[in-house]
């Protein structure tokens, strides 16, 4: 008898267009929840599409979509290749267990349903949302856009309908924060009704979070979304009777074209109702050994009734032999928990030595199980080629050598439109703003009122919106890119760059936009699935040298590097670059070095987006950009006027009032030379109202602390100013070097070269050298992130991250500058 040796292989290994069966899935912890959860169980085929241009992470395709693993990651994975292959089987089909009851609602019924929307991500469940209420809420191409739950309510056939949309999750267990807000919203609110947004073009995978709500034993109904791509593939699903089979509802629906959806809020009441047969009680039958535990551990949470009144029993045991830590943190008060936990850890360890593997991944085989075989009674595939579109694509966007020029252009054709296109509508708005502060300034009498309204509430708000048109084009490119799914292969293609340094392949596109604008690059970090990611890369996006710390360059090179002003720009802009690798790499083995997550993400096919989506989208991040940096920007604007404002009552080195009076009633002078000599008054006037005052105290008082970096005082006024808005430390230097224009550069520069110091040992020499002037501008690009980009920090996380990013980015600003100065000093 001929025997065939079987050989097992780590998926890593496998090359290009080679398939393997999963035969183990090796490792511990997230990885493997994570990992298990999108597909990779026993007897799923796995085939390698291609690998990234740097050959890390390695694209796959498993149960009809495709998905970007580490290298690292694929390693620990066993498969099986060639003919041996096909005889690896899931866990078998062992249908439902029903008890024929319909689920009945036990609360007196009213006319409000609330109703909870749960999916995956790229299912097109914002986009159900923002079509059945009008809501103008986010659509993203990979998990994680949406972090808050949304709210929006619509009426129907008498009824108001409160429409949740929570986050988008491939599963309800404890891997991210967003997985345990739908599970805890789910529990502890109990809508009425959850409608689970399924993509019908990736049944497979995202029915497994259907059989979690099934085990939740709550009213769903299902929105089999997209069915129209399902349609045009030539594929057929009976929906009718797989929605028998699952007690649920199904009802077809084109989100993105707002079909379907109305018959689906019908369903929705007809199930409230209580009118709809198909809804019932339906329990996945796990096999044998699995629901004999599941009945020890049911039997001792029921003696439990006020527990039992809330949750189900059933769900509440497969969790416990799934080892969830969150549902055995929620049962540690019960009376009898150490029973439960008695039973828990004995049964999980017979699941475990019957099947050789976890108790989470036994179950998780268990639920693919039931998955696979329902759609083997319901589902026929086409024969056409699937993906065959997304693929053509992704050869030249994913290409080896074509890939990364591709994305160069991308982000160029970006922030080429952001500027040039956005630079018409920022002039008219700033000439706007500029003609209604003179027309305010000219219509009320001299005096604190009309100064706080012209310089600092107009001013204040007239700095947030002159850049409203940059952030609305830049958003509507980003929101493009996205929902077309290119994004998920820009952070394919970067991973293995971005991995070098602790960070996700995601976080690149927030670190790029950072060039442009950080308070929008900060607002990005939301598409990053993992919190710690996002706050890391909140962290580092600062160093990204803005737009706005332009002026403060041009102003310092054109005074002191007349010769190779581009390689300085050049450098100012790499040594940003620099600090941002080497701080993401000491937080990555600081403060974040527990938070090593998985790079596990799904390559979505390639969608061309509605322009009302995306112009939504481009919209509410407008207004949201006005409402929430908006009021920061003006508090601080006022605040900072004030400062520079008070006190009024200043002893000046002359009386100016006189000696502008007397040049205006010389008859000795002409028109031009007396508009001159007042102009120069009034300006060293304004100087030194300006060190007298608060803020002017305040940047004495710092002195001591900016002197080893060869600074005065007036350096640490313009710096303070920066504070509000970078572009404010050039107009704070001209009134502070009495520069006859504010407005024009030359003559600031001439001011700049020609400024000694007048007290210490340097009396008399040039305060600005270019050593000092070099140093100055690396303490602008590190140095306190604008407040409205505090309050980005603030919003995305928290007040302590917030305060960090002032805290920390101020004090390596002060280390670099120190450095430079010092060090330079030496060979200078």
């Amino acid at each position: 008898m001929e025997t065939t040796e079987l050989t097992v292989d780590r998926l890593a290994n496998l090359n290009t267009g080679e398939s393997g069966v999963i035969t183990k899935v090796l490792g511990h912890g997230a990885f493997r929840k994570r990992i298990t959860e999108m597909g990779f169980v026993k007897g799923k085929k796995v085939r390698v599409i291609k690998n990234a241009p740097l050959q890390d992470p390695v694209e796959y395709e498993i149960m009809g979509y495709n998905v970007s693993l580490r290298r690292s990651e694929a390693n620990l994975i066993d498969v099986l290749s060639g003919a041996e292959a096909d005889s690896q089987k899931l866990n078998g089909f062992n249908g439902i267990i029903s008890d024929n009851v319909l689920k009945k609602t036990a609360h007196e019924k009213s006319k409000t349903i609330n109703v909870a929307l749960v999916g995956n991500p790229n299912c097109g469940k914002t986009s159900f949302f923002n079509q059945a209420s009008g809501s103008h809420e986010r659509v993203g191409n990979y998990g994680g856009v949406t972090i808050d739950a949304k709210m929006a309510r619509m009426r129907q056939d008498g009824y108001l309908i409160n429409i949740t949309d929570l986050p988008g999750t491939y599963s309800i267990t404890e891997y991210t924060p967003e997985e345990l807000y739908v599970r805890s919203h789910i529990m502890e609110r109990m809508p009425d009704v959850v409608v689970n947004v399924v993509d019908a073009s990736n049944l497979e995978r995202n029915l497994f979070l259907t059989t979690q709500l099934i085990d939740m034993n709550i009213k769903v109904v299902i929105a089999l979304n997209m069915y129209d791509e399902l349609e045009k593939k030539g594929a057929r699903l009976k929906f009718r009777e797989l929605g028998e089979m699952l007690g649920i509802p199904i009802i077809p629906t084109v989100a993105v074209k707002g079909q379907g959806i109305k018959n689906l809020m019908r369903k929705v009441i007809d199930v409230y109702e209580d009118r709809d047969p198909i809804v019932r009680y339906v329990n996945i039958n796990y096999g044998h050994d699995i629901e004999k535990s599941i009945d020890i551990l049911r039997k001792e949470l029921d003696k439990d009734e006020r527990l039992i009144d809330k949750y189900s029993s059933r769900y509440l045991s497969v969790k416990l032999l799934e080892n969830d830590r969150t549902t055995l943190s929620m049962l540690k008060n019960r009376d009898n928990f150490d029973r439960i936990n008695e039973l828990t850890n004995r049964e999980i360890a017979r699941l475990e030595k019957a099947f050789g593997e976890s108790s989470e991944t036994v179950i998780t085989d268990a639920k693919y199980g039931f998955v696979a075989g329902a759609l083997n009674e319901t589902y026929v595939e086409s024969r056409e080629r699937k993906r065959k579109r997304s693929k053509e694509i992704d050869y030249f966007i994913t290409h080896k050598i074509l890939g990364f020029p591709i994305f160069l252009f991308a982000m160029w054709l970006m922030f080429q439109a952001t500027f040039t296109l956005g630079n018409y509508p920022m002039e008219w708005i700033d000439a706007g703003v500029g003609y209604i502060g003179d027309f305010v300034g000219s219509h009320m009498a001299a005096g604190p009122l009309k100064d706080l309204l012209v310089d600092g509430v107009i001013g204040g708000v007239g700095g947030v919106i002159v850049f409203l048109p940059n952030i609305l084009i830049l958003f509507f490119f980003i929101s493009f890119m996205e929902d077309t799914g290119y994004m998920a292969r820009v952070s394919f293609i970067m991973d293995r760059l971005m991995h070098k340094i602790g960070l996700h392949g995601k976080s690149f596109i927030p670190l790029i936009m950072g060039f442009g604008c950080n308070v929008p690059a900060v607002m990005a970090t939301r598409t990053l699935e993992n919190r710690k990611d996002r706050i890391l890369t909140m962290m580092i996006t600062p160093f990204m040298s803005c737009s706005a710390r332009l002026p403060v360059y041009v102003l310092i090179i054109s005074a002191f590097f007349p010769k190779n002003q581009g390689m300085v720009l050049f450098s100012i802009y790499m040594i940003g670059i620099i600090m941002a690798i080497v701080v993401a790499l000491v937080l990555k083995n600081t403060v974040f070095r527990k938070s090593v997550v998985p790079f596990v993400m799904e390559l979505p096919p390639y969608r061309m987006p509605t322009l009302r989506n995306t112009s939504i989208h481009m919209w509410h991040k407008g207004v949201q950009y006005l409402k929430k940096m908006g009021g920061v920007i003006l508090v601080a604007s006022i605040l900072i006027w004030a400062l520079s404002y008070f006190p009024r009552n200043v002893d000046y080195s002359q009386n100016y009032d006189a000696s502008i009076a007397q040049v205006e009633n010389s008859t000795s002078l002409g028109e031009a030379q007396k508009q001159h000599q007042v102009s120069q008054l009034e300006m060293a006037k304004a100087s030194e109202h300006q060190e007298q005052s608060y803020i002017g105290r305040m940047g004495h008082a710092l002195a001591p602390v900016l002197k080893p970096l060869g600074f005065d005082w007036k350096i640490g006024v313009s710096i303070l100013t920066g504070l509000a808005a970078k572009e404010i430390v050039v107009s704070t230097m001209g009134i502070l070097y009495q520069a006859q224009d504010e407005g024009n550069s030359g003559t600031l520069v001439q001011k700049l070269q020609q400024q000694r110091h007048t007290t210490g040992k340097l009396k008399g020499q040039k305060v600005f050298t270019p050593l000092v002037a070099f140093g100055f501008m690396l303490f602008i690009l590190i140095y306190f992130p604008c407040v409205a980009v505090i309050a980005a920090i603030k919003k995305e996380s928290n007040w302590k991250w917030a305060v960090f990013s002032m805290v920390y980015t101020t004090g390596i600003a002060w280390l670099v500058a120190f450095a430079t100065y010092q060090i330079g000093s030496l060979f200078v």
